[in-house]
């Protein structure tokens, strides 16, 4: 007995070594935590339950006969956050660089059949070179199984990604189909190929940061939808975000106790929303005093920045939040911004977390590089994923709703459940400037050039008074009702109390087909 408790005593110890003492020295001094430190920060401490220490690769060839380090380069397992259970994985860079071959993907993919089997979340803290090419094709076999249960889980457990790491070629694609990726600064990278292809290929030069790099992707592609400081900050990020989310698509969000906003909260709003309707304001500000304060977890923060996604809590109630945010843009609606909101919008769909929509919205942005870079079939997507909404729909008009941006922002005519505004709102095709210019073109061309200026401005002034209000569409039943805005946060709350049992049936299907 004694002989057997040693071999195990051996074999657990050389599973928990990872690539070797120096390895792991040269992976700490990078500001790196191992795979093992990074998921015991990640779950509870003492509930980290590992699975698979003993797996090793099969592969003779290219010298690897000898090498066979237990657990194939990642610690795969399940435990608790915030007493909530987890499934995770963390590939360990001090075995093969963290590549993936044939038994390192069995593994990660046995750990997300099992998050698929319990209905809760699976989280890769991913650090990997991408395919093992000592395995060849089965290394790209291996790939193929992850990505396919990437999609299996879409929209039935959450999926978060961590990229702690330089993550290339394959190892990129699945924290591409999962739900979120945390990426870290200075030590993460993600990229197709690197920078020595690129400058092979198409003779730039480019470092991996600067092609790559957490700010890169959180900033130009979008790839990424938080950055934090170093792996601890990651780490604690995705516990946060866990927080906000159910376990699986059965289950309905989390609650935590309600914080309410100062009494002042209510009056600010007139001061922080100014009457003209051409002057910024920042919508976070709104956002802060209608919302639990200082629940909001924005997604994708420095992307698209003239729409505001994220998780808050109403009343203490998980709920997600899409806003217009006229410091940017104007606050209009472009590529990215539709891109964006999409994809929130059926995240938040899929998970059964209702939808507070506050809408300042002039338009989509004009211009030949939107036009040509498709605005129209990508603002096509935040329109559909709207309308395939059967969530609790909440949408309060603050100011603007021009043209067919007033539709894409959850209006009743998509579903929309509970529509409001305030009086400030203005409801029509577009602004006063441009419907007099239309309308009253050849009635203008008729004044004197001198009076032309006042005449002008006499119109538009009638006919911001006259249609740029919110009670056209109210008398038509599109607006519920007009409110103070000190009432909205209580408005909101009355109706999210209603609509949380809310049952919406629609035609069956395989599935539609979502404009790309």
């Amino acid at each position: 007995m004694s002989e057997a408790f040693d071999r195990w005593t051996l074999r657990k110890r050389k599973a928990q070594e990872g690539g070797g003492a120096d390895r792991v020295q040269k992976h700490r001094a990078a500001g790196k935590l191992t795979a093992r430190e990074r998921l015991e920060s990640f779950f509870d401490p003492g509930t980290f339950t590992e699975i698979d220490p003993f797996v090793t690769h099969r592969v003779e060839k290219f010298g690897l006969a000898d090498r066979r380090p237990p657990g194939d380069g990642v610690v795969t397992g399940w435990g608790e956050v915030d007493g909530r259970p987890t499934c995770g994985f963390a590939q360990d860079a001090t075995v093969f660089g963290g590549a993936l071959g044939e038994a390192h993907a069995m593994k990660i993919v046995k750990i997300m059949e099992t998050a698929r089997k319990a209905g809760v979340p699976i989280v890769g803290l991913n650090d990997s070179g991408g395919a093992r090419i000592q395995e060849g094709v089965m290394s790209l076999g291996g790939y193929g199984e992850v990505f396919f249960r990437n999609v299996t889980l879409s929209g039935v457990v959450p999926q978060v990604s961590l990229i702690l790491g330089p993550c290339a070629g394959g190892a990129v694609y699945s924290p591409a189909i999962t739900d979120f990726v945390i990426m870290s600064e200075g030590t993460a990278q993600m990229f197709i190929t690197g920078p020595d292809v690129v400058r092979a290929v198409t003779g730039e030069e480019v470092t991996m940061d600067a092609l790559g790099g957490a700010d890169a992707h959180a900033t130009l592609s979008g790839v990424s939808h938080f950055t934090a400081a170093s792996d601890a900050e990651a780490i604690q990020l995705a516990r946060r975000l866990l927080a906000y989310l159910p376990l699986n698509n059965l289950e309905e969000g989390p609650v935590a106790p309600a914080v309410a906003p100062p009494e002042s909260a209510g009056a600010e709003l007139l001061r922080i929303v100014p009457e003209d309707a051409n002057a910024p304001y920042d919508v976070h500000e709104v956002i802060e005093r209608v919302l639990d304060p200082g629940s909001l977890l924005e997604v994708q923060r420095e992307w698209a920045t003239n729409l505001v996604v994220g998780f808050a809590r109403l009343d203490g109630r998980a709920v997600g939040v899409v806003a217009n945010n006229p410091s940017s843009l104007a606050g209009t609606l472009d590529i990215n911004a539709s891109t964006k909101g999409a994809r929130f919008v059926r995240f938040c769909d899929a998970f059964n977390l209702p939808l507070v929509t506050l809408v300042d919205v002039p338009g989509f942005l004009p211009g030949t590089a939107q036009e040509h870079g498709g605005i129209i079939r990508h603002g096509a997507k935040l329109l559909y994923a709207y309308a395939e909404a059967t969530v609790p729909l909440l949408t309060v008009i603050l100011r603007k709703a021009y043209g067919g941006a007033y539709d894409v922002m959850c209006s009743k005519h998509l579903g929309g459940d509970l529509n409001l505004a305030w009086p400030t709102a203005e409801i029509a095709v577009m602004g006063a400037e441009g419907a007099v210019n239309i309308l009253y073109r050849r009635d203008l061309e008729a004044v004197p050039p001198a009076e032309r200026d006042a005449a002008r401005a006499r119109l538009v002034a009638e006919y911001r008074t006259e249609f740029l209000n919110p009670y056209l569409a109210a008398e038509r039943g599109y607006i519920d009702d007009v409110i103070d805005p000190g009432e909205t946060r209580a408005r909101l709350i009355a109706g999210l109390g209603l609509l949380a049992s809310k049952r919406d049936e629609r035609p069956p299907r395989k599935h539609g087909n979502l404009p790309l």
